[in-house]
């Protein structure tokens, strides 16, 4: 019986992809928009947080995980804003020492270690050249590792280059219009 490959993993951030921050007055004059939902725990960024994104994060082919400092508190109060089930989460480890300066992000060795060698999208509004040189130089299969914009959040170019990304693995995002 032949097995398919495990479909790759989508990393996710929080603050800035899900919860949009940092914007000033002349880049957001109306400032940020807000959504109806359900009790945000008494945490006004939740009203920040688009529901819309949840089902379009769903459709996408690939196990999704979260990378966020929130670990599981990501599964109790996001998620069911967003419409999406329990889901994996990094936990973090310690860190031993300071991060080595010019070095990639504190984030990036456990989520390439997290990985075990399955491809991985990583939605974030930290990563930089040094991260995707360093995941380049030691993960053996194919990384994205996208930079979102955390004044605005995750948007259409966003999900465009996750799926040109997938495109290019051959995987064909699951649509359902």
């Amino acid at each position: 019986m032949i097995s398919s490959p495990p479909r790759p993993l989508l990393f996710l951030d929080v603050d800035g992809p899900l919860i949009p921050f940092g914007a000033t007055r002349e880049q957001r004059p109306d400032g940020y928009p807000t959504y109806t939902t359900p009790e945000t725990g008494g945490n006004p960024l939740l009203a920040r947080v688009n529901p819309a994104l949840g089902p379009r994060l769903m459709a996408l082919p690939c196990d999704l995980v979260w990378a966020t400092t929130w670990e599981s508190d990501a599964n109790e109060y996001l998620a069911p804003l967003l419409g999406l089930p329990q889901l994996p989460f990094i936990t973090w480890p310690m860190p031993a020492d300071e991060p080595e300066w010019g070095g990639p992000h504190w984030k990036t060795r456990t989520l390439v270690d997290w990985s075990g060698g399955r491809p991985f999208a990583w939605a974030d509004d930290e990563i930089t050249d040094t991260d995707r040189t360093w995941v380049a130089a030691h993960h053996a299969g194919p990384a994205l590792l996208h930079r979102v914009d955390p004044r605005v959040g995750l948007t259409d170019e966003d999900f465009n280059a996750l799926d040109k990304w997938l495109h290019a693995l051959g995987i064909s995002p699951e649509r359902s219009e």
